[in-house]
């Protein structure tokens, strides 16, 4: 039978040995198609499975070893009572308990090593491995992991598999740690670039769109500048316009003043005409009236008051004279 702790440490693995780096060299083929690992982490498993192994061989022999002392040292007699019966099972319980107990502790310790290892790794790389606990339980992965085991360590395969198998550089020493350095280093040049690349295009996109204000300043400047030249030419042809308009109003206003001058001397030449008749006129009246009975009658009556007012402002002088 497996013991669980390795079953559960080997799905432990499973769930991070594979978590995202930068090591871009091919990996090896895949030996379990089941697991997804590579020729290396497979071998990785085997070890520790091997080294587990031996572990609990060396436990067993110990839990058997007690079985044997009780019967080496307690079952020498042929009948026993029960209260002896029940002395020789607890303290046969102790020890197997004892035994079980400690390497149960010891396993947990053993896989809590493991891991700090496979941690220590990964924070050197800055990378976060994450596990799922629930899959340690994970009864047809256990399953695998058994089948795995049972055909992995046949005795006619260990001999073959111990020779065969390649010694591997640990990652902090080379290979994949120099690998991955390497690759660091070369994605912290690009990123260096990059932001070169990015403040260059910064600086253009800047000067572009200054430009590109300056080209709309322009734009709009020379649309008003046209738009000046439009209105200069509507006014210069209204002003053509009312030019024309006031020559032909001068000319009209010309011909007009002409015609009204030579009406106002012709109606000169009407008025003297007609003053003239007025006057000759006037005296043919007076003239005729003048030989009217009535003129000398007015005429004598006049004569005669202008008289007697002569008479009367005398006769005034008179007496304020005499006053």
């Amino acid at each position: 039978m497996l013991d669980p702790n390795v079953n559960a440490l080997y799905l432990i693995l499973e769930t991070f040995i594979f978590a995202p780096c930068h090591d871009k060299t091919p990996h090896y083929p895949a030996v379990m198609a089941d697991f997804g690992f590579n020729e290396h982490h497979q071998n990785e498993v085997i070890n520790y499975m091997r080294f587990a192994r031996s572990k609990r061989a060396l436990r067993l022999k110990t839990i058997d070893s007690c079985f044997q002392d009780l019967k080496d040292s307690r079952l020498i007699e042929e009948t026993y009572t029960v209260d002896e019966v029940s002395d020789m099972l607890d303290g046969l319980q102790v020890l197997v308990r004892g035994e079980v107990e400690m390497e149960l502790i010891n396993t947990a310790h053993t896989n809590v090593l493991l891991l700090r290892q496979l941690f220590s790794q990964a924070e050197k790389f800055y990378l976060r491995l994450q596990t799922d606990i629930s899959e340690l339980e994970n009864r047809e992965l256990l399953e695998q992991v058994a089948e795995f085991e049972k055909t992995d360590f046949k005795p006619n395969n260990k001999v073959n598999q111990e020779s065969s198998k390649p010694k591997l550089a640990p990652l902090n020493e080379g290979g994949v740690s120099e690998l991955l350095q390497k690759e660091i280093s070369r994605l912290q040049e690009d990123n260096d670039k990059l932001k070169a690349r990015l403040r260059t295009l910064e600086s253009q996109a800047m000067s572009a769109l200054d430009d590109k204000s300056k080209a709309e300043r322009a734009l709009k400047d020379l649309q008003k500048s046209q738009g000046d030249h439009q209105e200069i030419a509507n006014l210069e042809g209204t002003v053509a316009a009312m030019q024309a308009d006031f020559k032909k109003t001068l000319n009209a206003n010309v011909a007009s003043q002409k015609d009204l001058q030579d009406s106002l001397v012709s109606a000169k030449h009407d008025l003297l005409r007609v003053q003239e008749q007025l006057s000759l006129a006037e005296k043919e009246l007076e003239k005729k009236f003048q030989q009217t009975a009535a003129y000398r009658n007015m005429k004598e009556i006049l004569t005669k008051k202008n008289e007697q007012i002569k008479d009367l402002r005398k006769r005034l002088q008179r007496y304020e004279s005499d006053e």
